[in-house]
């Protein structure tokens, strides 16, 4: 059974920057991506990043393309390097994984960490 456990959120001043961790543990090779979607209050879920199991193909969703970074640090775990923040980033970021390239077909979620980006 798939276990994804995310650590890294907390408050920041709008420009700042936090790193998001991922441990994942039971993972098969049924799946194309491991990587993250956020949810904001009164908002639907929006995929914003993952990273291909098999090449290490990186997907960003245009909200945070050359703010945000992903990388796999290794078979277990994968990271979100979020730069230039700004309030519209705030909310629940979730580790998952992805069936496709797709960044809105994910699977298997964490309980999520909680991003603030307020002055």
């Amino acid at each position: 059974q798939v276990h994804l456990v995310e650590s890294g959120g907390g408050l920041v001043q709008p420009g700042g920057s936090l790193r998001l961790s991922c441990t994942a543990s039971g993972l098969s090779l049924d799946y194309y991506a491991l990587g993250w979607f956020r949810q904001a209050p009164g908002k639907e879920r929006e995929g914003v990043s993952s990273i291909s199991n098999s090449d290490g193909r990186t997907y960003y969703a245009d909200s945070v393309k050359g703010r945000f970074t992903i990388s796999r640090d290794n078979a277990a775990t994968v990271s979100l390097q979020m730069n230039s923040l700004k309030p519209d980033d705030t909310a629940v970021y979730y580790c998952a994984t992805f069936r496709s390239m797709w960044l809105d077909d994910f699977g298997t979620w964490g309980h999520g960490t909680q991003v603030t980006v307020s002055s």
